[in-house]
């Protein structure tokens, strides 16, 4: 009889990442290279997956009232690159217009690249909103990744630009831009598990 052999789980033990907030929670994670503005990202110099966390309040559902910096809407751009080239998984809001302006695909559909898109609300690793979230993947297939803690029920809060009477208490800038510990930690072990073909990882 013919032995069948089972394929080793790949997994990294560096991940990069991408434009974390200075007080980030994944500088408590072993493992983490943090990118934050001080360090700048677009210095990182490749080698590894990556979770990329682009500002996006150029791309967002509010873009058309806010004042990014010079440059800053083309970080997304960049940020799509990098996935592309050395796999992990970038984070954006559901309303995100990145996804037409860069060609990510759809839910349910693949890319030139075998990137796919996975919807998530982020109430599920314990952030007090709902908080809507696209996940761009490159790397790892569906069946691999880490397992969902899928949360049913309404969240506390709601993520708003204005409290209405009688609606749910709005959540804090900090918490909107904040990734949860828990989170974090799930998107760290996703980006572990992605690996892509070498001549593709080979920086330019």
């Amino acid at each position: 009889m013919t032995e069948q052999l089972q394929k080793p789980e790949y997994r990294v033990e560096s991940v990069a990442v991408l434009f974390a907030r200075c007080d980030s929670n994944y500088k408590d994670l072993p493992g983490c290279d943090v990118w934050d503005i001080e360090r700048d990202a677009t210095r990182w110099p490749g080698g590894v997956p990556v979770v990329a966390h682009p500002p996006c309040r150029a791309w967002g559902r509010l873009r058309h009232f806010s004042n990014p910096r010079p440059g800053e809407k083309e970080l997304a751009l960049w940020a799509v690159d990098q996935v592309r080239q050395f796999g992990g998984v970038l984070e954006h809001p559901s309303a995100s217009t990145l996804w037409p302006a860069a060609g990510l695909p759809a839910p349910g559909k693949r890319d030139a690249w075998g990137g796919w898109t996975l919807p998530v609300h982020q109430n599920w690793w314990g952030h007090r909103a709902e908080k809507c979230t696209l996940l761009y993947i490159v790397g790892c297939e569906p069946s691999d990744i880490p397992a969902l803690p899928l949360v049913l029920g309404e969240a506390s809060h709601v993520v708003q630009s204005r409290k209405r009477a009688g609606s749910r208490p709005h959540i804090s800038k900090s918490e909107r831009e904040h990734t949860p510990p828990a989170f974090a930690k799930w998107l760290f072990d996703l980006a572990a598990k992605c690996s892509i073909p070498h001549e593709r990882a080979i920086v330019q």
